[in-house]
């Protein structure tokens, strides 16, 4: 049984991802009817014993809509014309989320605004209230 190493501490055994063949849409005429190149890669995010918690909740979050309700990853593949090729981008993809997901977030932090700054954004938006008050149009006043 093969592991796939996403990084120094985390690597997935091969037996938690299911392939499945299918056929491709688009360019490819008769072939495309014949032969089954498109991969579909399935990964069970939510029962993965190789995940953290940490980096299991932020690959929910990058997974978006390709995570269904009950936590699998799929993962479509149809960018070559062989199941090869397409099983490599289809896994290659799946490695390149998971690494996104490792990476911890930078926390944000407030910074405080100078007094000069305040005043500069302040001063910039009483001049500009002047102005658009002078373009008013005074029913009063005739030219």
């Amino acid at each position: 049984m093969g592991m796939i190493y996403i990084s120094e501490h985390i690597f997935i055994e091969e037996n938690e991802i299911h392939e499945e063949f299918i056929h491709a849409s688009g360019p490819g005429g008769q072939n495309v009817n014949k032969v089954a190149t498109a991969v579909q890669l399935r990964f069970d995010v939510a029962d993965s014993p190789s995940l953290p918690d940490d980096v299991r909740e932020r690959l929910n979050l990058l997974a978006g809509r390709r995570l269904t309700k009950e936590g699998i990853l799929i993962i479509n593949a149809c960018r070559y014309r062989t199941q090869e090729q397409n099983r490599q981008d289809a896994l290659n993809r799946l490695i390149e989320l998971i690494c996104k997901a490792v990476e911890k977030p930078k926390p944000r932090r407030k910074k405080k605004i100078s007094a000069a700054s305040k005043q500069r954004r302040l001063e910039a938006k009483r001049r500009k209230s002047e102005v658009k008050q002078m373009r008013r149009f005074d029913p009063g006043k005739e030219d």
